[in-house]
């Protein structure tokens, strides 16, 4: 029996509990009736754009995306063309390749640094916040950097190489809180300047530069919300470089967002519109990628205190908004909102994780280190 493209997406939703122009948060407003056909053939990237166009609405996305992935829609969408295009682009190609390496600082990175310092804590962290015994987002990205710093036993006068490092907030909190000499690359040219004007005076070198053409000997080697920019074709290349950047002795260690099943590419409307070139590891990407040089030490799963991030991150970019209104569209403004609220449903339904990683190279001792 033929079933139109209303029929197919209200079944799905009424599998995941949300009933369209209900009365419920997380039920959805139509405001476009070409909007079912739309999704039915356009996929995820279909849902994202509508949004966007303002075809439909929801007052809590978050907990709209938090039903949406705690159900099965595999079978609704698996054969649009844009999934299948996603797919092949990512198995055949190296999106991640080093002349594509700074798209992401240009896009996304250099949207303002204005703009990110009213929708982050006050350090600029642009990663998971660690909420254990903290109240606010300032005392929990400080919380995160401590963290950090304990898991790979950092003691003063020692090396780092901070691999992905955003706006210095980590470099800075090392060389004052620790002691310690860190070196720091990013593709972003307004990460740069900011970092390095906030880092004056201390052991702090900010370079704009990709990570596969560093070269040096550190007594640490990390990364904090990097590696998802690497891509499946990359990631042993970034372990052989942070092996080459680790002295013996020394401890390697990652923060990244993870997914529960290995995939060749990202979500289409991220890699479009927030991140370019951009794809979640899975565990057996990174393990096959350290196999041969690292002994995984410690492997923890933070996954719901990426939830309460990007809540507070949302909540702060809501509020700063008025301010930004003449600077960017509209059309930005649902995109911002889509991205923060739609990620917060990923944590919130286990769909994605947030993982923190301790290595060292084969054959060295174990480490003193913090391991909660």
């Amino acid at each position: 029996m033929f079933l139109n493209a209303k029929t197919i997406i209200k079944d799905f939703l009424d599998k995941a509990g949300i009933t369209i122009n209900g009365s419920k948060p997380y039920d959805i407003q139509v405001k476009n009736d070409d909007l079912y056909n739309r999704i039915l053939y356009g996929g995820q990237m279909a849902v994202g754009e509508s949004y966007m166009d303002g075809w439909w609405d929801c007052e809590a996305l978050d907990q709209f995306f938090d039903k949406i992935y705690r159900t099965d829609f595999s079978g609704y969408f698996k054969n649009s063309a844009g999934r299948v295009l996603n797919r092949l682009q990512g198995k055949l190609f190296n999106l991640q390749k080093k002349r594509r390496a700074y798209e992401v600082g240009i896009r996304h990175y250099d949207v303002g640094n204005d703009f990110y310092q009213a929708m982050l804590d006050k350090r600029l962290l642009y990663s998971c916040a660690y909420w254990e015994n903290a109240a606010d987002l300032e005392s929990a990205q400080e919380a995160k950097l401590d963290l950090i710093c304990q898991k790979i036993n950092l003691q003063p006068g020692m090396t780092v190489l901070d691999m992905g490092c955003g706006f210095g907030s980590f470099a800075r909190f090392a060389a004052e809180k620790y002691g310690a000499e860190v070196t720091g690359v990013t593709v972003s040219k307004n990460q740069v300047k900011l970092a390095n004007e906030r880092c004056k005076g201390l052991p702090v070198d900010i370079r704009l530069e990709d990570y596969r053409n560093v070269s040096g000997q550190f007594d640490r080697v990390i990364s904090i919300g990097f590696l998802e920019h690497v891509g499946h074709k990359n990631y042993a290349t970034y372990m052989k470089n942070s092996w080459d950047n680790l002295k013996e002795g020394g401890i390697s260690f990652v923060q990244t967002i993870g997914g529960n099943v290995s995939v060749s590419n990202g979500h289409p409307w991220i890699i479009k519109y927030i991140f370019p070139n951009g794809m979640l590891p899975s565990i057996a990407q990174i393990g096959k990628a350290m196999e041969g040089l690292f002994v995984m030490e410690d492997w923890q799963n933070y996954g719901p205190h990426y939830d309460r991030t990007l809540m507070a991150w949302y909540d702060r970019f809501e509020k700063s908004w008025a301010k930004f209104r003449k600077k960017y569209s509209e059309q930005f403004y649902r995109m911002w909102k889509f991205y923060l609220l739609s990620c917060a449903g990923t944590f919130r339904s286990r769909k994605t994780q947030l993982w923190q990683i301790v290595m060292t190279k084969i054959g060295a001792s174990r480490p003193e280190c913090r391991i909660p």
